[in-house]
């Protein structure tokens, strides 16, 4: 089984929601440092998290509600057009999924697929959306599961839902701390996704550093 987290993996190669909102934000005149543009980002996602209904929106209107809260939130906001940002955040996802779906069809091919991300109890409206929510035979969304990684729970239950032991499975994230080391301390292979400008936070502890999901394939049998 090859378990993947969503939000910075399947959706990008290793960058955050965080990041890729920020250059939306910059691109449209936004001009707050990075920093402090994570702060708010943060605050966001709490609130998103309340938001009554979460549960029921998929990836497009899950961007427009978290790009309106941004704009409350953010010391310019009122004067940005944070319909923009949603789209461009939202097209960039596309462009990503479209790259990575024949990659996930071929590993589909191979072995069964997981999902496993910290989200809103609303993973599977996204995958759907995006048109992969077929290739996946488990979706361990952490507002479903209750429990949020890096708790082996979250990691424990996909395994079992999908019917594989650890030692037979690999995990692929971006956020090392989040998805690889509590991964690699089950037993399972992991594969760390980040650019090459990336530190490594610890040596020795994921299986393999990929900076595309295309350079999981040969890695994966």
């Amino acid at each position: 089984m090859i378990l993947f987290d969503f939000g910075g993996t399947l959706d990008a190669d290793g960058e955050r929601w965080c990041v890729r909102f920020y250059r939306a934000y910059r691109a449209a005149g936004g001009t707050l440092p990075l920093d402090e543009f994570e702060y708010q980002f943060r605050r966001s996602d709490r609130c998103l998290e309340q938001r009554a209904g979460i549960r029921t929106l998929g990836l497009a209107a899950m961007a427009r509600a978290q790009a309106e809260l941004l704009r409350g939130l953010v010391a310019d906001g009122a004067r940005l057009d944070f319909g923009r940002v949603a789209r461009d955040f939202h097209e960039e996802t596309i462009a990503a999924v479209t790259r990575n779906r024949p990659v996930l069809e071929r590993l589909a091919a191979r072995r069964p697929l997981g999902a496993v991300s910290n989200f809103t109890g609303n993973l599977d409206r996204c995958l759907a959306e995006l048109g992969i929510a077929e290739l996946f035979s488990v979706v361990a969304d952490s507002a479903i599961v209750g429990a949020s990684k890096p708790d082996a729970a979250i990691f424990l239950h996909a395994l079992a839902a999908g019917g594989a032991r650890p030692a037979d499975a690999w995990m692929v994230g971006d956020n090392f701390e989040a998805d690889i080391r509590p991964a690699a301390a089950l037993g399972l292979a992991t594969a760390w996704l980040a650019p090459a400008a990336r530190p490594v936070p610890a040596s020795g502890v994921a299986t393999a550093r990929i900076a595309r999901l295309a350079e999981l394939e040969p890695l994966v049998r």
